[in-house]
């Protein structure tokens, strides 16, 4: 995989700020059916809260539902998304911050037995945090304290905000709750796996504006197209052609909210050659047409 397709891929933003890389986004509502989380990773580690509704997460290779009260821990580099699932409403908020926000500036034992192992990944925290246990329940409301500390911004919330990552850190240890990588799926063949879906996925991304075949797509890897096309359905319970096209629509959408962006020249933006077929794809997505989305979207 070549740096631009990897970097496609990747969220490129800054999280905070240089001197405190943490930020709390909360998302939602999310009408039923439409896209939460795109594919995606980035360079930071994330919580990932649920407040409302319910939805098909998934890091790397790993699906499983996340209910309203639930949370996930994705270590930065895993690849995640978010399925919608059922038929409420859903709302969360996603936490990213760098691991070296707990670093010390002296190797001292937190940073020897905990921090390092954390940094490098060799030890993680547990991915699906649910409540109904002591440690659970006491990690999540750390989580809930630190998204609120970090939405409230008041003075001194930088130290709060480090201050209940560490509780979160002591709560795992002292309830032997650290993993290790390897329970999460950390073997060679694996990311050997998806190293090539973050190839692929890149050049999606990278050249969604134009045609694009399969067998292009599985020349990246390379594979033969059926090869390539149950790889992509192993790994992302989507076709690569449904892949494409819900990213294709997450762009049209984002167009459709400048006002002076014509749908057909926004459909041809997107890389959809025919304006009838762009509208079916993004009412199957959205469960709308462009031009309902773009009334009930836009701001007066």
């Amino acid at each position: 995989m070549d740096r631009s397709q990897k970097e496609s891929l990747k969220e490129n933003r800054l999280h905070g700020t240089v001197a405190f890389p943490l930020a709390a986004y909360r998302i939602g509502p999310i009408p039923p059916g439409e896209p939460v989380l795109e594919c995606h990773w980035h360079a930071e580690a994330e919580w990932f809260y649920m407040l409302e509704g319910e939805v098909l997460f998934q890091v790397g290779t790993d699906y499983f539902p996340v209910r309203a009260g639930e949370a996930v821990y994705i270590d930065g580099g895993d690849i995640h998304a978010g399925h919608a699932l059922g038929d409420s409403p859903c709302s969360y908020c996603a936490v990213v911050f760098d691991t070296e926000l707990l670093a010390s500036a002296a190797i001292d034992a937190v940073q020897e037995r905990y921090v390092v192992p954390l940094r490098d990944k060799s030890r993680t925290f547990p991915r699906h945090l649910k409540p109904g246990t002591d440690w659970s329940d006491a990690a999540l409301g750390y989580l809930s304290g630190l998204i609120d500390a970090s939405e409230r911004q008041q003075t001194g919330y930088e130290a709060a905000a480090k201050g209940l990552l560490y509780l979160m850190l002591h709560q795992f240890a002292s309830s032997e709750q650290l993993v290790s990588r390897s329970d999460h799926g950390g073997n060679a063949q694996l990311q050997i796996k998806l190293e090539r879906l973050k190839a692929v996925i890149g050049y999606m991304q990278e050249h969604f504006g134009r045609p694009i075949r399969i067998a292009e797509l599985a020349e990246q890897i390379p594979m033969s197209e059926g090869q390539f096309s149950r790889f992509f359905k192993s790994m992302t319970h989507q076709t690569p052609v449904e892949y494409l096209n819900g990213y294709r629509i997450k762009k049209a959408a984002e167009l459709l909210l400048q006002p002076d962006a014509k749908i057909a020249a926004v459909a041809m933006d997107v890389g959809f050659d025919h304006i009838s077929y762009f509208v079916k794809v993004f009412r199957s997505r959205m469960k709308c047409t462009p031009s309902e989305y773009r009334k009930s979207h836009m701001i007066g």
